[in-house]
């Protein structure tokens, strides 16, 4: 078969190098790609409609379709290609609503008992101001729409509440929620709308320096197993969390497909949502797929027709996956793009993976090193190992993904 993949990141580099060790994979297209990505599929332009591509799609016999980012997922891609009768995977626009909305995502969990922190909505900055100094405690600004992972703001102290609500609150929503305190963790399953299928476990560095310390952002690494994740809070997490979460959204008749990703926070009282994703996280997907032993294709297949139970018997490697993002230097904040990449080559011969954007940067975060070894802390060593190989004025990367799970040991 052929396979469209949508998304120029990391994550649909990663797609793209499961999906290809498929036996049923004839070919890979990407829209629109980058140069990492190019080596494995082949790039297409993105239209502007999304029916343009959608005509395309049909035009070349594309047997499915698979959406990377959020952005088109919460604009309906998935919608235009199925009135088409094309299968794309990913949910359609209504339920893409969940991770488009914050607010939306807030009042599903209220109705059905799912554990998240205490929150209120405000579309008045004054009247969220009362809000924060009546509350005398630490909160978190969140923009109510799509932030590119960036739209969360710690506020704690009254004077940085304050500015959050200044800088997200522009004729728009705003959510302020209490601060969770705990170890964050991700949680990604597949779903029919029906049926969910877990992934193995796995942990994101959102913070840009280390010891979480800096300003939020789409993801400085990630590591695969996440050693917080016990079994038992494995279990608690699907049926507290996950299976109130796809069947709310059934209830109310914006029944879900494809990847759910919760945001986690395991705090002393026991997990909470911090987040709702509608698909695989960046660079989440960078540690899950290269775990992932089993045919990644019927099981996205079987979500949109809706027979993944037939699918339970997911099989995984037994080795641990880490990713390193390389940033331009200032990122998040207004950083320099143009400067020209060198040592990729070198950092492919020890062993790693990489998804740059480009040969020379053109964004924030730039490029992310994958490693797989039989343990974390030696998959760790060796993506390190793959960064320092790897050089661009003013690179920016963490120099401790990993140091929790590693301080468990």
């Amino acid at each position: 078969m052929k396979i469209l993949v949508v998304g120029q990141g990391g994550r649909e580099h990663a797609l793209v190098w499961k999906l290809a060790q498929s036996p049923l994979v004839e070919k890979i297209y990407c829209a629109p790609g980058n140069p990492g990505i190019s080596q494995i599929a082949a790039s297409i332009p993105m239209p502007e409609r999304f029916a343009d591509l959608a005509n395309w799609a049909e035009s070349e016999s594309i047997a499915l379709t698979v959406v990377g980012p959020e952005v088109p997922l919460a604009e309906g891609i998935v919608d235009v290609f199925r009135e088409r009768g094309l299968k794309a995977f990913g949910p359609d626009k209504r339920a893409a609503h969940l991770e488009a909305s914050k607010d939306f995502a807030k009042q599903l969990m209220m109705k059905n008992d799912i554990p998240t922190a205490a929150h209120r909505t405000f579309t008045d900055a004054e009247e969220a101001m009362a809000y924060i100094e009546d509350q005398n405690t630490p909160v978190f600004v969140k923009a109510n729409g799509l932030a590119a992972g960036k739209g969360v703001i710690p506020g704690r102290t009254f004077k940085e509440a304050v500015q959050a609500v200044t800088t997200i609150l522009i004729g728009d929503s705003v959510v302020i929620e209490e601060e969770l305190i705990g170890e964050e963790a991700s949680f990604t399953v597949l779903t029919d709308g029906t049926y969910c299928l877990p992934f193995v476990s796995s942990q994101d560095h959102k913070m840009s320096h280390d010891g979480d310390t800096g300003k939020n952002t789409g993801g400085m690494g990630a590591y695969s197993p996440a050693p917080v994740i016990t079994p038992e809070l494995h279990d608690y997490v699907m049926e507290r969390i996950v299976y109130p979460t796809v069947n709310g959204m059934a209830d109310i008749d914006r029944l879900f497909k494809g990847v759910l990703y919760v945001g986690l926070m395991i705090t002393d009282a026991g997990p909470k949502v911090v987040e709702f994703n509608c698909r695989f996280g960046d660079p989440e997907a960078q540690v899950l797929l290269p775990r992932l032993k089993s045919d990644l294709v019927p099981l996205l297949i079987a979500c949109i027709d809706g027979t993944l139970k037939q699918h339970a018997d997911v099989q995984w490697h037994n080795e641990a996956a880490a990713c390193i993002a390389m940033a331009s230097g200032g990122y998040p904040d207004p950083y320099q793009t143009g400067e020209v990449i060198t040592g990729l080559e070198d950092a492919n011969a020890i062993g790693t993976e990489q998804d740059g954007e480009d040969i020379v940067t053109a964004g924030g975060r730039v490029l992310g090193v994958t490693a797989v070894a039989g343990g974390l802390h030696d998959a760790i060593q060796r993506a390190y190992q793959g960064v320092s190989a790897i050089q661009f004025a003013d690179a920016h990367y963490r120099k401790d993904i990993g140091y929790r799970a590693l301080g468990r040991n």
